[in-house]
């Protein structure tokens, strides 16, 4: 043992302190995730797989759905990658932190670097002096909040089964974004970027496959790019 696993071990375990909290609110949403993918017709031991290999709760929500109206296998994988774009400025603001680690870390950590796992270790990868342990900060935050994960899905696949098929939770997946969101509207701004993705998302509620959600992303986008930051009056 080296002199520096002490500092390690104190990192990696301040990192899953930091993620324990958010539990509260990630640990129903896997259950619901579970039940949800059972529902949409999603083998268990599929649904299982897909929380430890995609490890993406809103995409996994947004797959289930898919699934259950018959969505074409291209459709779901441009869906998917649309939601998850946000992880693309999460790897920009942790890119000075980690960018002198080797290629392995980067994978692991990448595959770790999700909503819950950023918003618990960015401040202490951020804190000043910077720690050249920083990185296990955010292993920890992010195999906490994957193990929790995994247990929450199973439960809710458990659950899935024994729950009767006329109950339907798809009302779970927008309750659970409209918490995660109306926090964020700090701004006219975003207000008026998460008020056209709603407009839009109703007036495109009739195309199928759910394409509207997906072309309502892009309308945000796009009307998010074009007002100038705090500037939305």
């Amino acid at each position: 043992m080296n002199d520096h696993t002490g500092e390690r071990r104190a990192a990696f375990w301040l990192g899953v302190r930091a993620l324990l909290p958010m539990h509260l609110g990630v640990v129903p949403f896997g259950v619901i995730y579970g039940v949800v993918a059972l529902q949409s017709g999603i083998p268990p031991l599929a649904a299982i797989l897909m929380s430890s290999i995609v490890f993406a709760g809103s995409a996994q929500f947004l797959i289930a759905q898919l699934v259950g109206v018959g969505a074409p296998a291209l459709l779901m994988v441009g869906a998917a990658g649309l939601v998850n774009l946000r992880h693309a400025l999460y790897s920009a603001s942790v890119a000075p932190v980690l960018e002198h680690l080797p290629m392995r870390w980067k994978l692991v950590l990448s595959y770790f670097l999700t909503d819950e796992a950023y918003a618990a270790a960015i401040p202490h990868l951020l804190a000043e002096p910077r720690s050249p342990f920083a990185h296990w900060i955010l292993l920890g935050a992010g195999f906490a909040l994957w193990a929790g994960w995994q247990i929450a899905t199973i439960v809710g696949v458990v659950l899935g089964a024994e729950l009767p098929t006329d109950w339907s939770l798809d009302f779970a997946l927008p309750l659970t974004f409209i918490a995660i969101v109306v926090p964020l509207l700090t701004d006219r701004r975003r207000i008026a970027v998460a008020l056209a993705a709603g407009a839009l998302a109703v007036l495109l509620a009739g195309l199928p496959y759910k394409l509207g959600l997906f072309f309502a992303a892009i309308g945000a986008l796009a009307l998010a790019a074009i007002l100038p930051k705090g500037k939305a009056q």
